[in-house]
């Protein structure tokens, strides 16, 4: 049976106290904003999903592509997954990197992956423990990533697709960078959209530091996405995509798509 992939607290400390539970602090700076670490407030147990470090390509040569799935399987062992395991996932920011690690692990065979609705901010609220350090992991994993082409597409396969009529691009860019009236905060990218995509920024689809109710949600995604088309999400990184990725996969979107290279590679290039 489908589950929500986005849970309150009081659903993450049930997952939590389950015997495969792993928890991870997936957050990272943003692209204008640093976060505070010299006094480290955390779920207790967490473990670092390290995004930048260890789960992005550095070969590559744009910011946080996806690692191959041979080396997914290596990092993920290494912090203690599972096969069997449940991963509850959040940051301190409240939603911005954790719905990244979220299609991360659901794109490599993972299926009980969850994030918390509001992050650290919504626990602090709840009057929740917190720590103040790190936990480690107790042991490797067996976990072996097994890609579901499903949820991912490279920009060669999107510019064959292009114009078809059985996918939906949804953008979530600021809209100034959309229409190409505000520059791009990476140099050397051109201005614009991928032809034929529609523009959410993903601010819209949050209300402060928690998503938006269903209601809200369906209607920021009407005419953008559709349950009978493939459904693909891009930004600038692949960051804020997979906040409007997991937002569609709310609504009842079992598949969400990110193109990974996002603008940082369509802008790049000569297409």
């Amino acid at each position: 049976m489908r589950t929500a992939a986005l849970i309150s607290t009081d659903e993450a400390l049930k997952l939590i106290n389950e015997e495969n539970a792993i928890v991870f602090d997936a957050t990272i700076d943003k692209v204008n904003q640093k976060m505070d670490n010299s006094k480290m407030e955390l779920l207790p147990n967490s473990l670092f999903l390290d995004i930048e470090g260890a789960f992005s390509d550095h070969g590559s040569p744009f910011p946080h592509t996806m690692i191959s799935a041979q080396q997914f399987t290596k990092e993920a062992q290494k912090l203690g997954v599972n096969q069997d395991s449940t991963l509850v996932i959040y940051d301190r920011w409240g939603v911005y990197s954790s719905p990244r690690a979220w299609w991360m692990f659901r794109y490599m065979g993972l299926e009980k992956v969850y994030v918390l609705n509001g992050g650290l901010p919504a626990w602090k609220a709840a009057g929740l423990p917190i720590e103040d350090q790190y936990s480690e992991p107790q042991a490797t994993g067996n976990f072996k990533a097994k890609p579901n082409y499903e949820w991912f597409i490279s920009k060669e396969e999107l510019v064959e697709r292009l114009g078809d009529d059985d996918i939906s691009i949804t953008d979530a860019r600021s809209s100034g960078r959309f229409n190409g009236t505000a520059p791009e905060p990476r140099e050397g990218l051109k201005s614009g959209h991928i032809p034929g995509s529609k523009n959410l920024p993903f601010d819209q689809v949050l209300d402060g530091t928690t998503y938006q109710d269903k209601e809200e949600l369906e209607r920021l995604f009407e005419g953008k996405i559709d349950a009978s088309k493939q459904n693909i999400f891009t930004c600038g990184s692949g960051i804020s995509a997979a906040i409007i990725a997991l937002a569609a996969y709310e609504l009842g979107n079992d598949y969400v798509t990110i193109y990974d290279g996002s603008w940082a590679e369509w802008g790049s290039s000569s297409i």
